[in-house]
This record gives C-alpha cells, sequence and structure tokens, in this order.
C-alpha cells in the first residue's frame, strides 16, 4: 500500500509563493508518474501538474503554466510543487498522486489514472 502525505499548505498573500511537499512511504517512487491536483470548494477536483517517472516530462494546465514548477526526488522519495504568483483563485486542496506507468516517459493527467492519493493540504491566498 502507496502511502502519499503533502505538507507546505498555508495562507499566503496573492502574489506570494508556497512550496508543497508530498512524501511517499513506499521504499520508492522511482517507478511512478506523479502528478499535483486541487480542488476548490463546490468544484471538482482538477489537474495541476504532472511528472513523468524519468523526471524529463512535465505537463501543465494553462491555468498554471509559467507560475508552478513540479519537480520529484527520488533519493528523497519527495515530489514538490513549487507555486509562484499566487492568486486567489488557486485557492484549494492540493492533492498529490501517484500512478503506475509501463515506462519513463509517460505523463499522467487524467485524474482516473491515478493510483493512489495523499489526504491533501490546504492552499488559501487572499487578495
Amino acid at each position: 500500500q502507496v502511502q502519499l502525505v503533502e505538507s507546505g499548505g498555508g495562507l499566503v498573500q496573492a502574489g506570494g509563493s508556497l512550496r508543497l511537499s508530498c512524501a511517499a512511504s513506499i521504499r520508492t517512487i522511482a517507478t511512478y508518474a506523479m502528478g499535483w491536483f486541487r480542488q476548490a470548494p463546490g468544484k471538482e477536483r482538477e489537474f495541476v501538474a504532472a511528472i513523468s517517472w524519468s523526471g524529463s516530462n512535465t505537463k501543465y494546465p494553462d491555468s498554471v503554466k509559467g507560475r508552478f514548477t513540479i519537480s520529484r526526488d527520488d533519493a528523497e522519495n519527495t515530489v514538490y510543487l513549487q507555486m509562484n504568483s499566487l492568486k486567489p483563485e488557486d485557492t484549494a486542496v492540493y492533492y498529490c498522486a501517484a500512478a503506475r506507468v509501463p515506462n519513463t516517459m509517460v505523463v499522467v493527467h487524467l485524474r482516473t489514472e491515478y493510483n493512489y492519493w495523499g489526504q491533501g493540504t490546504q492552499v488559501a491566498v487572499s487578495s
């Protein structure tokens, strides 16, 4: 069973930055594609960022492209989400997820393709 624990959320003013971390309980996340999603009150969970098993491929929706950066440190079994230039519309609970994939290059952006999820960390951006 894979357990993912997010941390780093909090309250920040618009224009500020936060770095979220996702620590995995498994021996290694090296063979998983990883992703971040978010869910605001009354809305569906939406894709925020994804990174391939190799770390060489990433994907972002237009809403965060250029502001958010996903990265991974397999030696530490940790995935990060650096969030800059935060906006009030970024307010949500942020979830980390892991997906089993067939090769090192696959990037997963569909929620249904992820196998494991964390409990989430709250991010609030004030205007």
